[in-house]
């Protein structure tokens, strides 16, 4: 039914602001980039910046984890662009590593790192 992730929107109200900093983070140019919507593509998924914070509130509702590699210095350069930690780097079994980072616009981004 579920195959896999294909976007995950943040939605920042300060969309300049906010595609700066996911620049920073991703390392790339947006491909698409809107006044209504910024999109960015991270090895064939979306990552989509939406500043209409119509009927949102900031908060942990849900969280996407984005698989990464050496999830310790990722933390660390995320803390260094103003990311603050919400769940630290844990061993959760079997080789994998998770942590969760607020972004400075309010976003919970799940971190996973293993199998």
């Amino acid at each position: 039914m579920l195959n896999k992730i294909r976007s995950v929107i943040y939605h920042a109200s300060n969309l300049n602001e906010a595609k700066e900093w996911y620049k920073k983070v991703i390392g790339a140019e947006p491909y698409f980039d809107e006044p209504f919507y910024v999109g960015f593509d991270i090895n064939g998924f979306e990552l989509g910046l939406d500043p209409d914070m119509n009927n949102i509130q900031t908060g942990n509702n849900a969280v996407a984890y984005w698989a990464v590699d050496e999830i310790e210095n990722i933390v660390e350069k995320l803390k260094t662009l103003g990311a603050e930690i919400d769940s630290p780097v844990t061993d959760v079994g079997g080789g994998i590593k998770a942590a969760v980072i607020k972004d400075p616009f309010g976003n919970f981004i799940g971190l996973i790192e293993g199998h």
